[in-house]
């Protein structure tokens, strides 16, 4: 029966990268054992693909989708053989890699290694669920597929070294070791041994045959038992029962073609001339699924039912955030750099919502990301990453799709190139994610080009369903986090570290509409327009042009990607007459609104912050010349 279970898994997936004509059969047919071990080991209900205390199943090779949907499939998610036929297909429920559009996928895993640093994500947001609820309610275990591509990334190795300091032994990673990538061989370009690494890192290390039933189904059940994470080497050869492309590079990324398919079949005892043939037997066998998961979670809502009043409320609160509870600072009138008021917002937030934690890349002093009094993961609220910016944005993006859980990250804002991927995989899921970005702009000073960030800004705002907030005072921080809880999509905060005038409040518009006025001159001949530690200084411009009879409207552009939102004629009272942008980095976005730009088109400097402002053009004097320039 197993065998035969294999083979129906192995061949769906095949069927499905033919009828697409493109795709990849090598990985899913060579796991296909390993899958069949698996859907015998997990605990989870296709019914309620959401119940908290499932086991998670990610699949960090996303090019491997047609394992997912075969897994889903049998299994008895709301994924049905049409949708299988309709893999990689516009707008089908079985796109080319794992989306959050499907049923039962747990995260959208994208490039490799970012679904390793996910599971060390999921499997952390775990521990902390534990801590807060309890291991009657959360006591499940996350379980990734891997190949050799993922771990030679190094974002797996980030979160795995982490994942070995906490002892995740609720962790369990399954390493398909075909040593094929899309050149050929892996030993063109790699030799390490995996298992030594591990070890080293923190995790034990099975090795098995991975197409041997006996030995994944040993190496799983003694998953059950282990006190770190847990790395099962399974042996397997690519394209598995594939005939002459078993074993070879050509099948990682192409369909077999239907006479090689046909073949394959052949030898498998298969009908050769049918496709997405699931028999009976086998389906009965996989959906027992059903019953099991039914059986599993009404166990678990007994448990549930148990909790006492206190828990019950702490579970309730995580679920559902409640923002009217938080208690704002109040900032008018402050003088303040906004990593300072963002630490006091950060730690008034957490004080009230249980689920709101995160923590910095080793800079959290630097960042001002601490949070008083809220203890050290997997006991509180502090997480402490280490100098791990790309696992960071990974395993934050999964506490945020665990359910239970607001998280943020930090570092400096040049080094957010480090996690642009995650970044990325955030917007593409919508997730609530906050990534706070310190040291924005070359008022870093004497640290240098290195270290001040140009193109950063304009690399954030061209992300879809992502939100950048660039506060110009310690209050319109406070306006900025308001927005930001609102919003269904993840959010920068991207934030000074000098300090910054305290602003007015608005005479015309608010933050929801991403620009809002200051200053407001009846029949302005030109807006300046700027966002952060520029406003206060276009505030100072537009005296002098005032000095000089030119009316002005001076603008603060928290959100550039509000504005889209916004309605024409609101616009068109805010961007008044000629209209120039101020800001100290590439800001060829604002042409989009604006007549003229002043931006940098350079790196930075290592010297003074005020210096520095004035020697690329950020003072009052030159931003009024540019006016009047433009007006002229």
């Amino acid at each position: 029966m197993f065998e035969k279970q294999a083979n129906t898994i192995r061949f769906l997936c095949a069927d499905m990268v033919e009828n697409a004509h493109s795709g990849h059969p090598g990985a899913p047919m060579g796991l296909a054992e390993v899958m069949v071990g698996l859907m015998q080991t997990l605990k989870h209900n296709p019914k309620d693909p959401s119940w908290l205390n499932r086991d998670k199943l990610v699949f960090s090779g996303g090019h491997a989708s047609s394992l997912a949907y075969a897994f889903l499939y049998l299994s008895g998610y709301d994924v049905s053989m049409d949708d299988l036929k309709n893999f990689r297909k516009l707008g089908s429920k079985t796109p080319g890699h794992p989306e959050l559009s499907t049923p039962g996928i747990e995260i959208a895993t994208g490039p490799l290694g970012q679904g390793v640093a996910n599971a060390v994500g999921l499997a952390m947001a775990a521990k902390s669920a534990q801590n807060l609820l309890g291991d009657e309610i959360i006591n499940h275990k996350i379980y990734c597929l891997c190949g050799d591509g993922d771990l030679q990334e190094g974002i797996s190795y980030e979160a795995c070294a982490l994942a070995g300091k906490h002892s995740l032994d609720n962790l369990v990673l399954i390493y398909d070791s075909n040593d094929i990538t899309i050149e050929g061989n892996t030993c063109i370009a790699w030799s390490e041994d995996i298992k030594a690494r591990f070890e080293a890192a923190g995790w034990e290390v099975a090795r098995i045959n991975g197409h041997d039933i006996d030995e994944i189904e040993f190496a799983l059940k003694n998953a059950e038992h282990k006190e770190r994470p847990y790395l099962i080497i399974a042996r397997t050869t690519i394209a598995k029962g594939a005939l002459e492309l078993e074993g070879s590079h050509k099948a990682h990324g192409a369909p077999l073609g239907a006479d090689l398919l046909a073949r394959a079949k052949e030898a498998a005892k298969l009908d050769k001339t049918s496709s997405f043939v699931v028999e009976d037997d086998v389906l009965f066998a996989f959906r027992t699924a059903l019953e099991l998961g039914d059986l599993a979670q009404a166990k678990w809502q007994e448990s549930l039912n148990n909790l006492n009043d206190e828990k019950k409320s702490l579970l309730n609160a995580l679920l559902k955030p409640d923002f009217t509870k938080i208690s704002w600072p109040d900032f008018k009138g402050v003088k303040m750099a906004t990593r300072d008021s963002n630490h006091k917002l950060l730690n008034a937030i957490s004080a009230a919502l249980p689920g709101f934690l995160g923590g910095s890349a080793d800079l959290a002093p630097s960042n001002k990301t601490e949070l008083s009094l809220a203890g050290d993961y997997p006991h509180g609220k502090n997480l402490h990453f280490g100098i791990r910016e790309h696992a960071m944005g990974a395993i934050c993006n999964a506490y945020a799709r665990y359910g239970l859980f607001l998280p943020f990250c930090a570092t400096f804002f040049v080094f957010s190139d480090y996690l642009k991927p995650a970044l990325r995989m955030a917007a593409i899921m919508s997730l609530k994610n906050y990534f706070i970005f310190t040291h924005d702009s070359i008022g870093v000073g004497e640290d240098g080009p290195t270290h001040q960030p140009i193109e950063h800004l304009s690399a954030l705002r061209a992300l879809p369903n992502f939100y950048t907030f660039r506060p110009a005072s310690a209050y319109e921080n406070t306006l900025c986090w308001q927005e930001a809880l609102k919003l269904n999509a993840p959010c920068a905060f991207v934030l000074s570290r000098q300090n910054l005038e305290a602003l007015n409040e608005s005479v015309f518009g608010e933050i929801s509409k991403g620009v809002y006025l200051l200053k407001e001159s009846k029949n302005a001949q030109i807006t300046l327009v700027a966002s952060g530690s520029e406003v206060a200084v276009c505030i100072k411009a537009a005296q002098i042009l005032e000095q000089n009879g030119i009316s002005v409207n001076v603008a603060s552009a928290p959100c550039f990607e509000l504005i889209a939102n916004a309605p024409k004629q609101y616009l068109e009272r805010v961007f008044a007459g000629k209209v120039l942008a101020i800001e100290a980095a590439s800001a060829l976005e604002w042409y989009k609104y604006a007549d003229c730009v002043l931006g940098m088109d350079s790196f930075g400097e290592s010297g003074d912050a005020n210096e520095l402002f004035r020697h690329f053009g950020f003072s009052a004097e030159n931003i009024a010349n540019k006016a009047s320039d433009l007006i002229k």
